[in-house]
This record gives structure tokens, sequence and C-alpha cells, in this order.
């Protein structure tokens, strides 16, 4: 009886972060600090990229430390499209989700050929892969990356350019992505993930292609991968490779785990609480990330209680 309990403070923990992030306009406003909005934008494209790896790890039960090359991608589709003068966002935005979607296909074609650590390691080989390419690119840059010449525009306008309708914008597909990710998870395909992650020999025996089931969801999380490195490239003004870093796709699968993978929400309130207490304390005190380092173990412990007791 614990359980639907747990999930529904879940639920809640995610509305009031996403309150507090819907707010950071009027108190950046109110106290005339600007770097308020910019960290709010942040937690949230942040959170965008979290449920896109949650879709994978909590409902497929696949790990994976290559997930930041969707981000990467999508960034650098953005980048390719500026530097050719086709930056419109109706044109960009969707060209960046399917580029993302077009790399995670063979790569997960390949990569669910295996399980366990093997997938793992073959999902940060690919992702490292990924890196190296985007390194090579001299034409943008090289290992130094390149920054965005402006904010792309919508339908001609410069509305992105504002941080507050961006900011708009960014809580309105992180919304809708969960919305989506919460209805796609309790149907029909949402179960046949679960099957093939917890009875794989039944599934099949029952005529589920589990190789398919994981793939079309491998492909879904990379293409709202691609949407959120777009996000980031125009949050941030820049794009390099550390967007492909394997670091960046072990803080994406750290965000998922502190908020519980079992639910989008879970992933989405991890994502918000790490961006704001990391960048809040960095901002505070120079020894921040020890007190992080600390609340990171017990939220862990707590996290392990928690499920214990359910």
């Amino acid at each position: 009886m614990r359980r639907p309990r747990l999930r529904q403070s879940g639920v809640v923990l995610a509305a009031l972060l996403l309150a507090v992030l819907a707010l950071a306009p009027v108190a950046a406003r109110l106290l005339g600090n600007a770097w308020l909005l910019a960290l709010a934008t942040r937690a949230g494209v942040f959170a965008i990229a979290a449920v896109s790896l949650q879709f994978i790890v909590g409902f497929a039960g696949l790990a994976s430390l290559g997930h930041a090359a969707f981000l990467g991608i999508g960034a650098y589709a953005l980048l390719m499209l500026a530097g050719a003068g086709w930056d419109e966002m109706a044109l960009s935005l969707p060209a960046a989700i399917l580029a993302a979607a077009a790399y995670a296909w063979p790569t997960g074609w390949l990569a669910l050929r295996t399980r366990g650590v093997t997938f793992i390691m073959i999902t940060l080989a690919f992702g490292q892969m990924a890196f190296f390419v985007a390194e090579s690119l001299a034409v943008y840059g090289g290992d130094d990356g390149m920054p965005l010449d402006r904010a792309p525009p919508l339908f001609g306008s410069r509305l992105l350019a504002r941080p507050e309708a961006f900011h708009a914008l960014v809580l309105l597909l992180l919304l809708a992505l969960l919305l989506a990710a919460r209805r796609l998870g309790a149907g029909r395909f949402g179960r046949a993930l679960r099957a093939a992650r917890e009875m794989p020999g039944l599934a099949a025996s029952l005529g589920f292609d589990v190789v398919r089931v994981r793939l079309i969801a491998y492909v879904l999380a990379g293409g709202v991968g691609g949407l959120a490195g777009w996000l980031l490239a125009v949050a941030s003004g820049f794009v390099s490779p550390a967007l492909f870093d394997w670091r960046l796709a072990g803080q994406l699968l750290v965000m998922v785990i502190l908020g519980g993978v079992a639910t989008p929400e879970g992933a989405a309130s991890g994502a918000i609480f790490l961006v704001l207490v990391e960048e809040g304390l960095s901002a505070a005190d120079e020894h921040g990330r020890i007190v992080l380092g600390a609340l990171l173990l017990g939220a862990a412990l707590w996290r392990v209680r928690r499920g214990r007791a359910g």
C-alpha cells in the first residue's frame, strides 16, 4: 500500500519544483537578478533531457552512458543550420530531433543486441565516437566549440531572444513531455516495454518483438534528447564537443536515479533539484560542491531506505 503513496508524493514534488521554475521570471524581475531566470531555464532544459533518459532507464531497464550524444547532435544540428542561415525554429528544431533520432536508430539497433554492463559500455563507446567526430569539425570550432550568433527566429520574429519568452517555451515543452511520457508509459507500449524488461522470454513467446519495442523506445528517447540539445544550445548561446562527453551522460543518469527511475516526474524532479542546488551552492560558496556531495549521499541513503520501506 505504500508504493502508490510514494509515487503520488513524487508527483507533488515535481509540481512544486515546476512552480518554482514558473515563478523564476517574477523573482528575477523583483530582485533585479537575470541569473535566476537563466538558472531556472537551464534546470528546465535538463529536466527535459532527464525525462528522455528515464523513458529507457525506467520503462525499458536500459541504463545508457551515451545519452549525451543525442544532446550534442541536437545542438550541432542547430549550429550547422545557423551557419547556413536556416536557423528558423520551425526548421531547425524538427531537424535537431530527427538528426538525433536518426543517430539513435542504427546505434540502438546494434547496442540493443546486448544487455547489462555490455549495453552500458557500447552506448559509452558510441557516445565517445560522436565526441571525437565533433572535436574534428574544425569549421565549427573543433574542440573549442563555437558560439551561436543569435537566438533562432520564430516565424521571423525575435521572440526567443527574450529570456522570459524562451523560459516559457522550455516550461511548455517540459509539461507537454511529462504528459506524453506518462500517457505513453501507462499505455500498451509502456506495458510492452515493462514486459520486455521483466520477462523478455515470456514477452517474446507471446508475440512481442522485444528488440523492436526497445528500439522504438530508444529512438524516441534519442529524438527528445535532440530537442534538449537544441534548447541547451539556445540557452547557453554556445555549442561545443563537451555536450557529447560521457560525464554529461553520467550526470543525466544521476538526475534520473536521484528523482526515481519509475516515473517521468521523478526524473524531472531530480534534474531540477540537482541543477538548482549545484549552481546555487557553487555561486554561494567555493566549497559548495562538497556540500552537494553530502546532499547527494544523503539523498541516496534516503532513497534506499524509502525503497526498502515500500
